[in-house]
């Protein structure tokens, strides 16, 4: 039965823990799961009523009108339900070449994409009570889905390494020791240890002055690419407006804009927090701290480097931004560290923005699809 399915059979992937993220090098990445065991009694069933599988299993919009119709012959035999869902998922991962199933702890197993996951176990229950509207518009849900093919992947930018008479050096940054209410130093960087956070952690920031010495490395920079970099500069509290939302305690905003219409313009906010969230490009927006809980356990050093590795790397060009992406219209970007040091990348939906700005960035991202171009040197 593998000629049904892409590859031969295998177990569901390895459940993924709630609220956690697991980070491997892309030589240790697991291969998607495509194509489940354990659907033979389903076969059995179809042909007991004259159905060919292999039929079902290439056309998921036959598969549904077809388990519409025989759902409640299934649905009250577990076996059966079960090996249903199964199948139904494979014919679902073969609807696309980047479906693929998953499981998370303690929920139900899922198959689908990014933009959309199907519930398989509920599947069967579903079709069996649904009014005939509703399964049409699953039906047409499904269908719009499989046509929507996959963008091809964002090409990663490079940054380009040019020499000038200016080197950028982070400022001296304060050293402080912080005091738990037992009187003992906290070891910001090293809290935790390998049963995680306390719970309770995820509620409390407790001394947030830590991270001040973000204000100073953020102007070291603005003054370092002023220095090196043909741009213009504007600095006034509304220029925060440029955030995807609505910033918070804004004590001052500065743009850099790069007089080259091809290279990503930055904006920086300093916050009360004390914080800076920095807008790079035309929708995207960085924290620095991303959270600043006890739980998160950040600290100013790790901070400023994420903050100097963005800030350079698009100056470098090594930034580039995507949008609209697949059927939910989704935001992307990838970041290549100026000095080579790494890459990192992301997507997610826009967010509340109006209709024009979303089209004003579709419109600017067509002219830089290779990416943003590194800033224009200053001509001393």
């Amino acid at each position: 039965m593998g000629e049904l399915f892409e590859g031969a059979p295998t177990q569901l992937p390895e459940p993924m823990a709630l609220g956690v993220a697991l980070y491997r090098p892309v030589q240790e990445q697991p291969q998607p799961v495509r194509h489940v065991g354990g659907y033979e009694p389903f076969i059995e069933f179809c042909r007991g009523l004259g159905v060919q599988p292999a039929e079902l299993a290439g056309d998921a919009i036959r598969l549904l009108r077809f388990l519409r119709q025989a759902a409640p012959g299934i649905v009250n035999d577990g076996a059966l339900k079960n090996a249903a869902a199964v199948f139904a998922g494979n014919t679902l991962a073969r609807a696309r070449p980047d479906a693929e199933w998953k499981a998370n702890e303690g929920g139900a197993p899922t198959v689908g994409t990014e933009e959309l996951q199907f519930e398989v176990d509920r599947l069967l229950d579903g079709l069996n009570i649904a009014d005939d509207a509703a399964v049409e518009g699953l039906i047409a849900k499904v269908s719009d889905w499989a046509r929507s093919q996959p963008d091809p992947p964002m090409m990663q930018p490079r940054p380009t390494s040019r020499s000038t008479d200016h080197s950028y050096v982070r400022p001296a940054l304060p050293v402080n020791t912080y005091d738990a209410e037992d009187g003992t130093a906290i070891p910001y960087g090293h809290r935790w240890g390998e049963d995680g956070p306390d719970p309770d952690s995820y509620s409390v920031t407790s001394h947030p002055e830590r991270f001040t010495g973000l204000h100073l490395v953020a102007r070291a920079l603005i003054d370092y690419l002023v220095a090196v970099y043909d741009v213009e500069v504007l600095e006034y509290k509304a220029l925060a407006a440029d955030m995807m939302i609505e910033a918070r305690d804004v004590v001052t905003a500065v743009r850099l804009t790069p007089r080259a219409s091809d290279a990503a313009p930055l904006t920086f906010i300093l916050t009360g927090f004390p914080g800076v969230v920095v807008h790079a490009g035309v929708l995207h927006d960085f924290a620095f701290p991303v959270c600043g809980c006890d739980a998160c356990d950040e600290t100013v050093l790790t901070q400023a480097d994420r903050l100097e590795r963005l800030v350079l790397s698009v100056a470098a060009g090594g930034y580039a931004e995507r949008y609209p992406v697949g059927g939910r219209r989704w935001r992307e970007y990838a970041l290549t560290a100026f000095d080579g040091s790494g890459a990192e990348s992301g997507k997610g939906e826009p967010g509340p923005l109006s209709p024009s700005r979303l089209r004003e960035a579709e419109l600017r991202l067509r002219d830089v699809q290779r990416g943003w171009a590194p800033w224009p040197l200053r001509q001393h």
